[in-house]
């Protein structure tokens, strides 16, 4: 097992992180039960919601706001893996990236209160984004 995936199926390490690139993670999580989610944050606030309801397969009563998105992704009941690896790609640094990250952070501590990994991973070669790397080099 590569560190890599042992970083990844420990709760206690859910987060935030950038890379620089999304191969290692799929190297890593290939075969294992950890759910990855690739998912562009091209357009605004509206089209970014969309895009993770629809890759996350949300249910009808997602209500399309911030406050849906932390409850949805504070469930995930409907998919079944041993913990959830996000990679982000096409953001904007603006307000929104702002709030997304605040969402994103809650829901990581929910999950890993429960045991369960949840990682969000910008991919973010320039490193823009004052945000830990997931791994050396990253």
């Amino acid at each position: 097992m590569s560190k890599l995936l042992e970083r990844l199926q420990d709760a206690s390490r859910s987060g935030v992180y950038r890379a620089g690139g999304d191969e290692a993670i799929r190297d890593a999580t290939r075969g294992s039960r950890l759910d990855l989610v690739a998912i562009s944050l091209s357009g605004g606030k509206a089209a970014q919601l969309q895009r993770i309801a629809a890759a996350l397969g949300f249910p009808d009563w997602f209500g399309q706001n911030w406050d849906a998105l932390e409850d949805c992704l504070s469930d995930l009941s409907w998919r079944e893996a041993d913990g959830t690896v996000l990679v982000f790609t096409g953001f904007t640094r603006n307000d929104d990236l702002g709030i997304l990250l605040d969402v994103l952070a809650s829901s990581a501590e929910s999950w890993a209160e429960r045991g369960k990994p949840f990682f969000a991973v910008f991919i973010d070669p320039r490193r823009s984004l004052e945000l830990p790397p997931l791994f050396r080099g990253a």
